[in-house]
């Protein structure tokens, strides 16, 4: 409280308080937080400032590949790596960062890492993702060698589902057909069902491979039918006519004296 002098009426002095006021305010920040990538809660940067903030052009070093990236000096190394999976192929999640001996966290920003124009950042594949990635490529390795095999089966099925039709055909004209061509083109077919049963198969190559084997087993059934049809079959007996003739006349001579 402060304290004033003045004069009274009766011209002498008096005292008043006052109660002092103050004119200054105080305006409370609001702070905004985000969730930036690897799932960390941040203070939220002002856009203003962040698009004032200088553009960095980065050197990145991927075993003896070099890209160079442009990136805002207030983004994240997360954001960084979003950038550079259109690059590299390489997702986010896959990658890793290092800038000066040390890797970063998808968390940190570049300006406060420290890092400056033309600087210098190493990008390596994740240990797991690289076995993850060469365990795909065996499988899809797999799965192509078998479709490669069952289209191999495939072919020749049809050769000998043709050779069914024709014999089924003749059968059913009343052309008796020998008996080792119907249990040859079996055994054909079984050693198609026996190569079937060695290819290994998973998902849509497994399909492939039910259906030429319901094939396979479908031309055997037709042919052990056809056996009994064309055994009841009797062969037709050709003969021939042979043309006679009358014998040869005695040639006469005449004797003369």
């Amino acid at each position: 409280m402060m304290r004033k002098k003045r004069m009274s009426f009766n011209g002498r002095l008096s005292e008043s308080t006052t109660t002092p006021t103050t004119s200054s305010t105080y305006k409370e920040e609001e702070i905004e937080w985000e969730m930036r990538p690897g799932g960390m809660l941040v203070q939220k940067r002002c856009e203003k400032s962040k698009s004032s903030a200088p553009i960095l052009r980065l050197r990145i070093a991927y075993g003896a590949l070099r890209y160079e990236m442009s990136i805002n000096s207030q983004s994240t190394f997360g954001e960084l790596k979003k950038l550079l999976t259109t690059e590299t192929g390489l997702q986010p999640a896959e990658q890793r960062l290092s800038y000066r001996g040390k890797e970063r966290e998808n968390r940190e920003y570049l300006d406060k890492s420290g890092v400056k124009d033309r600087s210098k950042v190493v990008l390596m594949e994740d240990p797991a993702s690289t076995e993850k990635r060469f365990l795909e490529m065996r499988k899809n390795a797999k799965i192509q060698s078998a479709h490669r095999a069952i289209s191999d089966v495939a072919m020749e099925v049809d050769k000998l589902a043709d050779q069914v039709s024709a014999i089924e055909k003749s059968i059913e004209n009343g052309t008796k057909v020998p008996e080792v061509q119907i249990t040859t083109l079996i055994e054909m077919l079984m050693r198609q069902a026996i190569k079937l049963d060695s290819i290994p198969a998973e998902g849509d190559a497994s399909a492939q491979k039910d259906l030429q084997g319901k094939r396979v087993q479908k031309c055997v059934e037709t042919l052990d039918l056809l056996k009994i049809s064309n055994a009841r079959i009797k062969p037709v007996v050709v003969t021939t006519k042979w043309e006679t003739f009358d014998p040869p006349l005695i040639a006469q001579w005449e004797i003369f004296d």
